[in-house]
């Protein structure tokens, strides 16, 4: 078995790479890096400084100053900015704002595909998640998905997940905030949003959470073979 696996997951706001992304990392036996919550934790930062999301060079010193830092311990892993776990806050309306332009900034950009290639390096057998991690940051990698889902579906399940969370949700100005990231996020000049040449496209839209990860985990021992693990009640077959 390989000591060095990644498997990219990238797509656009709202297709649930994070959850997948982490539900897929527990089943195959590796870990996982949630490379969205990197750039949110910039936003965070842009919001506390009083910084404009625009800011590229001011962004990058400032996340230079305190860089996002996982807590690998948890499942998922916590994000920490400092001693602060920001994991809930970076979740907030307010980051979600701001992310894509915080995002598009090509300072911020590099510096965070910087760390992203540390971690797998630290961490070699690695489900990861983002806008261009099997574009740009791993396009070698064996395996690479592109998870997608009609807009509207993805306004609907992040209400959904706002609802649960407390905090009060507006389908329509969430479906506005959407439309508006993907705009953003496939017309920024580094790193855009797009399908990785060769990767597997996958539309969620008719698919629950547990569909999307088996579908997944199938694709991924259907093409990775020997190296992962088997699935723990075959491991004695």
């Amino acid at each position: 078995m390989s000591a060095s696996l990644v498997i990219t997951i990238d797509g656009p706001a709202g297709t649930g790479k994070s959850s997948v992304a982490h539900l897929l990392a527990q089943r195959l036996g590796m870990d996982f890096l949630d490379t969205g919550a990197m750039y949110r934790a910039a936003a965070l930062l842009a919001l506390e400084q009083g910084l404009s999301p625009d800011g590229g060079p001011a962004l990058a010193a400032a996340v230079q100053r305190t860089p996002p830092a996982f807590d690998w311990s948890g499942s998922p892993p916590r994000l920490l900015l400092g001693a602060r776990d920001v994991s809930e806050r970076i979740r907030q309306v307010d980051v979600t704002a701001i992310v894509s332009r915080v995002a598009a900034c090509p300072e911020v950009r590099r510096q965070m595909v910087t760390w992203q290639r540390a971690a797998a390096a630290a961490h070699p057998r690695l489900v990861t998640e983002g806008r261009d991690q099997g574009s740009v940051v791993f396009p070698d990698a064996p395996l690479r998905i592109y998870l997608d889902a009609a807009p509207q579906v993805r306004a609907r399940r992040r209400a959904e997940q706002l609802r649960l969370s407390g905090h009060e949700a507006i389908e329509a100005h969430i479906l506005d905030g959407i439309l508006e990231r993907d705009r953003i996020d496939s017309q920024r000049r580094e790193g855009p949003l797009r399908v990785p040449q060769g990767a597997d496209r996958i539309d969620t839209s008719e698919l629950d959470l547990e569909g999307v990860v088996e579908a997944l985990e199938r694709l991924a021992r259907a093409r990775l073979g020997e190296r992962l693990p088997r699935p723990a009640a075959c491991r004695s077959c």
